[in-house]
């Protein structure tokens, strides 16, 4: 049977975030675009896999390009807000974010999304792919290309395409990263061999059946969770996910429901060996979600928020759903152009709260997106140490900011291969602080963008002018991108994207601080930031406690920590040196507990 044919200038394989990230923007920029994801629901983690509460570029400099029009759309989505567990600054429901992206997609005509699809085969001719063969229902489709974006979550096409990858661990002796462990500890202890990447966990969903938590015991959970509540508790350890309306996503990392086991295999090339362990991973799921429901008596109960695929995964999952698909934090990474390293996130020394920018040959700046989380790995057993990468800001920890050069998104060997997602090309040391929700986001959106002018230029995306991917990203009219960091400029500031161009125009205009250095203007001028839906304004007293943290006593007999995720908010925090009165505004969250506050009030 013949096959058949069809012709489109970008193709997007997902199942990741950065999938639709890219799909929309390639889309955007004027390019034909087919998104195609082996599931029914196309947002990956921020939706199919269930991981809503998003970690990383949390502050206001940081909620640009499309992560920050998915934040602010969310926020008008979700009738309570999103101020609702403490592992996050935000949460939201599933299904609030699928139908966002969703509706993204609809409204451009130019992009096609074929769901539920099974890729067969990459067709590559010398440096080139030429198609992808898929199933699509009963159909084998062959789908001529002349761009390839990988948007999935474990770089599925990258040994298809015989394209160059790493998998696992990279010895201290390659990069000299900080964390990384020795060649000689590598090639003896057993724990590299049966850990090659972190954890996967495959997220649950609770629903708590009141608000405020009845008296719970202090009693271990079943085993094999003995030691889940030991560090914070059976309450904190269910609002850790809390969502809207009682919702609770069930991702815990502290002996829950990451899964450690037979990891080679999993990531095997064995389809029947994946498919049995992925099904102990949904068990051991389900059995972490059923001794937090013994142990509260009740107060977290089954929840229902994603369909059934097929009849032998309603059956597993009975009256407690699981997500559509495993939160993968780890898989194959591309062998890039340029290969994002531990180093290249850390602050370069004393007093300085940024990574290096990027820079090629010339001395121009080839940042084309901006992460800041801390770096964390999810392993069996104690932490692994890691080069520390925060600082106190806005009266809580933050990540320091770090770019990733455009470079890591393109294949070394193909030449119109380019990644999405957190296959991207990185270390596996830096991988820890590069696969979090919002920076994927943005990385596929310079994807996308890069694969719309390579197209429209008729260009390998290699031979593209990195400024013009730049400019593409910082002047794109519905989600704007940042592409260098600069800790005192949010994304509403009306000098945002002056700043931006100048510091790639001249990279001495960003301080080592990570503060805009250039000369001012009326523009310049700090920023107050514009109200967002429910907030409310809190009268009491500010009390700095001298080490970087803040709280608002109200009254005699109530006192909230604050935060901010303001610029000129936390700068005016950081003036105070006894208890000043003031009227802030801002949102409650009881999880936290804190209050995250925007701005002064009047």
């Amino acid at each position: 049977m013949p096959l058949e044919a069809k012709a489109v200038p970008v193709v997007v394989w997902g199942g990741g975030t950065g999938a639709v990230a890219a799909a929309l923007q390639s889309a955007r920029g004027g390019a034909p675009t087919l998104l195609l994801t082996p599931g029914p629901w196309l947002g990956g983690m921020v939706s199919a896999a269930g991981v809503c509460c998003p970690d990383g570029n949390e502050l206001s400099p940081w909620q640009t390009g499309l992560w920050g029009a998915f934040l602010r759309e969310l926020q008008q989505q979700e009738p309570s807000g999103l101020d609702h567990n403490w592992v996050s600054c935000f949460g939201y429901r599933p299904a609030t974010a699928e139908a966002i992206l969703r509706r993204w997609c609809q409204r451009e005509s130019l992009l096609e999304w074929w769901p539920s699809v099974q890729l067969l085969a990459v067709e590559r001719h010398g440096s080139r792919i030429a198609a992808l063969q898929v199933q699509q229902g009963q159909q084998t489709v062959r789908l001529e290309l002349q761009l390839l974006i990988d948007g999935s979550d474990l770089g599925d096409t990258f040994p298809l395409a015989e394209a160059a990858y790493r998998f696992g661990w990279e010895p201290q002796e390659q990069w000299q990263e900080p964390s990384a462990p020795p060649q000689a500890d590598l090639a003896t202890q057993p724990f590299f061999r049966l850990q090659p990447v972190q954890s996967p966990t495959w997220v649950a969903m609770g629903q708590l059946q009141q608000p405020e938590a009845p008296p719970l015991g202090d009693a271990p959970l079943a085993a094999p969770f003995t030691q889940a509540t030991r560090h914070f508790g059976l309450e904190r350890t269910i609002t850790y996910g809390r969502l809207p309306n009682g919702l609770v996503m069930l991702n815990w990392p502290l002996d829950g429901n990451d899964w450690h086991t037979q990891l080679p295999q999993l990531y095997g090339p064995d389809a029947a060996v994946r498919s049995a362990l992925e099904q102990r991973m949904q068990e051991h799921s389900l059995a972490f979600a059923a001794a937090l429901q013994e142990a509260s008596d009740g107060w977290l109960q089954p929840a229902r928020c994603f369909p059934s695929g097929d009849a032998s995964r309603s059956a597993l999952t009975g009256a407690f759903p699981l997500a559509l698909m495993p939160y993968w934090r780890e898989g194959r990474r591309l062998v890039g152009l340029e290969v994002v390293t531990e180093q290249q996130l850390l602050p370069q020394g004393p007093g300085q709260a940024i990574g290096a920018l990027p820079m090629d040959p010339r001395g121009a700046t080839t940042s084309v997106a901006v992460g800041n989380y801390a770096n964390d790995h999810h392993y069996p057993g104690p932490d692994w140490p890691l080069a520390p990468k925060s600082c106190r800001w806005g009266g809580r920890w933050s990540g320091t900011p770090f770019c990733i050069p455009f470079g890591a998104l393109l294949s070394a060997e193909v030449e119109n291969l380019l990644a999405a997602d957190k296959g991207f090309s990185t270390s596996h040391m830096a991988n820890g602080a590069t696969r979090l929700q919002p920076l994927i986001l943005n990385i596929g959106q310079a994807a996308g963008a890069a694969a719309a002018l390579a197209v429209a230029r008729g260009l390998t995306p290699a031979q593209l002018p990195v400024r013009a991917v730049q400019e593409a990203l910082l002047h794109d009219p519905q989600a704007p991108a940042a592409v260098v960091p600069l800790w005192d400029t949010p994304w509403h500031h009306p000098a945002w994207r002056q700043r931006q161009l100048a510091v790639l125009d001249d990279p001495t205009r960003i301080g080592a601080d990570g503060r805009w250095g250039g000369p001012e203007s009326q523009a310049d001028q700090p920023c107050t930031a514009p109200p967002e839906p429910h907030e409310q304004a809190w009268t009491g007293t500010v009390i700095p406690d001298g080490e970087g943290g803040f709280s608002l006593a109200l009254g005699a007999d109530r006192c909230l920590p604050l935060i901010t995720l303001e610029p000129s908010l936390h700068a005016w925090l950081n003036t105070l040196c006894r208890p000043t009165p003031t009227t802030l505004v801002g949102c409650l969250n009881t999880a936290g507990p804190w209050l995250r506050v925007s701005r002064l009030a009047g």
